[in-house]
């Protein structure tokens, strides 16, 4: 029977879109394949990591009637890579092998039974589902990303916080020194609901939304809808279908965290910034990522030194009347914010040498960014 015949690049691009979440080790040999339902003339594919479920359909000929198989999914990507682009491609199913051809060239792949592929079970209790333009939510999730904890023991920063109520869609990230948070309007009154997903979740989303705004023929805005149920949440988007385990856990309260009422405000050039702060972190020691901020009237100061007593001086000249103080931060954290920043212009809001710096971007009010000082 032929599964599926169609051009490399159409096989590859459905493929690619499941993809992602495959581990090529796992305890389970079957979760490193690609579950192919056929009915007819629609062809699905799945991915699952127990965590993860993807899912596409795809308009792919080939013979009418049913068949499921699963078949190891990085293996298929890598050969349909190495096939030209307009060549047409057959996948054909005999026994519990799958042979693709294309061309002159000619795989032959073991297969395992559709039946023991493991399917993520979903949530009964989803919750009113809303939608955003794909753009908007890839903008939120590159604005507050970076600041997600990695392999942290408390497991609920290893995320994303996404909070609907009312008409704002919130998304929180913090690591415990530092705390990014980006906001966008809804067109629809939601009710709370508040979520963590996990990291790779997030990576996830990143990888896969599109943020051109285009639709498949390039007429409208491409939305993503999105469900949010105690333990899962659901999103549509682009013919996939996105279902994840959430992580469980109380999110910290971050309205607390966000400083108010700072007495100095800075907005400087962003880019500006970013080189000064990237060539004084040259200088940085490997484990000490300090830099000594010096603020003075008309005038920043940015310094940085390490054991070997080498030191790295820069100074800009900025729009500040205030009283002169020192303060030091991990540049690392302070440029993780303005490289994921596209404005030009960035606002330093500061209340003195031991709290927390808000910055916050002059030309979008939903985008705040809490970094905790170092002593040095």
């Amino acid at each position: 029977m032929i599964v599926l015949k169609a051009a490399q690049e159409k096989i590859l691009a459905a493929l690619q879109s499941v993809g992602g979440i495959v581990e090529r080790r796992h305890t389970l040999p079957i979760l490193a394949n690609v579950l192919i339902r056929k009915n007819g003339p629609e062809l699905e594919l799945i991915t699952s990591d127990l965590e993860i479920q993807i899912r596409t359909t795809a308009q792919l000929d080939g013979d009418a009637g049913s068949y499921a198989t699963t078949v190891g999914a990085k293996k298929l990507g890598d050969i349909l890579k190495s096939l030209p682009g307009d060549q047409t491609v057959s996948l054909t199913a005999n026994q519990n092998k799958l042979t693709l051809q294309g061309g002159k060239s000619r795989f032959v792949l073991q297969t395992l039974p559709a039946e023991d592929f493991p399917l993520v079970q979903e949530a009964a209790d989803f919750g009113p589902a809303f939608s955003i333009p794909q753009k908007t939510l890839k903008m939120l999730i590159g604005q507050v990303h970076f600041a997600m904890a990695v392999h942290d023991i408390r497991y609920y920063l290893n995320g994303i916080l996404f909070v609907a109520e009312g008409k704002t869609l919130t998304l929180v990230a913090t690591d415990g020194h530092r705390l990014a948070l980006s906001q966008a309007t809804l067109d629809v009154e939601m009710p709370k609901q508040e979520v963590i997903l996990p990291r790779k979740t997030v990576l996830e989303l990143q990888r896969l939304l599109k943020d051109d705004g285009k639709g498949k023929e390039g007429e409208e805005e491409q939305l993503i809808e999105m469900r949010f149920a105690g333990n899962q949440a659901k999103f549509s988007f682009g013919g996939l279908e996105f279902v994840t385990k959430l992580v469980e856990g109380k999110f910290p309260d971050y309205n607390r965290v966000i400083p108010k009422n700072h007495k100095h405000h800075i907005t400087l050039g962003r880019t500006t910034l970013l080189a000064s702060l990237q060539r004084a972190a040259i200088l940085t020691s490997e484990k000490f990522k300090g830099v000594r901020m010096n603020f003075a009237p008309g005038l920043l100061g940015i310094a940085s030194s390490n054991a070997e007593q080498e030191e790295a001086k820069e100074e800009l000249e900025i729009d500040y009347g205030g009283d002169s103080f020192e303060i030091g931060f991990n540049v690392g954290y302070l440029m993780d914010v303005l490289a994921n920043m596209s404005q030009d212009m960035v606002t330093v809001s500061l209340q003195d040498a031991n709290s927390s710096a808000l910055i916050t971007n002059p030309e979008y009010e939903g985008f705040k960014y809490v970094v905790m000082p170092m002593r040095i």
